[in-house]
């Protein structure tokens, strides 16, 4: 209650605080700092497998428990 009191008691000192809180903020806000790509390092794993002479058919039977074993939880 008591800043009330004086915002009504002395109005230019809070007309020139606001005015100069109007003046600054374009100031910080274009001195701050914005990274548009920022570096997120997600946890990647890569898994080769070579098995020669299968068909397409045999090659996804082989690798489909794998496959699900290396997903993440739904």
């Amino acid at each position: 209650m008591w800043i009330v009191r004086l915002a009504l008691a002395r109005p230019y000192t809070f007309i020139v605080l606001s005015v100069v809180l109007l003046l600054i903020s374009p100031v910080v806000l274009l001195r701050t700092p914005v990274d548009i790509f920022p570096s997120i390092n997600i946890p990647v794993i890569s898994v080769i497998w070579t098995y020669t002479g299968l068909a397409p058919s045999e090659m996804e039977r082989v690798l489909s428990p794998s496959s699900s074993a290396l997903s993440p939880p739904a």
